[in-house]
């Protein structure tokens, strides 16, 4: 598995990857509100990179690299459980150092449970009803 840094090339897949892992996993919002066009509208002024193989891609990670911020996180359905998520989350580290910041919608239980497992500490609970999200760190110990 190759980790990468995205092209604009890359964006028809990317945009995929998105909205199928949007709507397989965010359960709480309505799918048909959700269209392609969405990861445009989310990824703006980000280095993006993407986990691929055999010239797919398999999932994507955005980071704010001045705030040492991941903001988006995303692996395709079918994908899930082949490494790309833990693959890109390392690179992450790599690329922004420690400590590291994500947030994490709380009503996402397996992917705070994936973030746990990986080290990642919950720090603080935030925003409004129907809006609530963790603030997780990564310190590297």
């Amino acid at each position: 598995m190759l980790i990468r840094g995205a092209k604009t090339v890359d964006y028809p897949q990317l945009r995929e990857v998105y909205l199928a892992s949007r709507r397989q996993s965010f359960h709480w919002l309505n799918s048909d509100d959700m269209n392609l066009y969405d990861f445009d509208e989310n990824t703006w002024e980000e280095k993006i990179f993407l986990a691929e193989e055999n010239n797919k891609i398999l999932g994507f990670i955005l980071l704010y690299v001045t705030d040492r911020f991941i903001h988006l996180l995303f692996v395709h359905p079918e994908a899930t459980g082949q490494g790309a998520g833990d693959l890109l989350l390392k690179h992450a580290i790599k690329v922004l150092g420690t400590p590291v910041t994500l947030i994490c919608v709380s009503d996402n239980h397996n992917v705070l449970t994936f973030y746990q497992k990986r080290g990642w500490k919950a720090v603080v609970e935030e925003g409004g009803p129907g809006e609530r999200y963790w603030v997780f760190v990564y310190d590297g110990t």
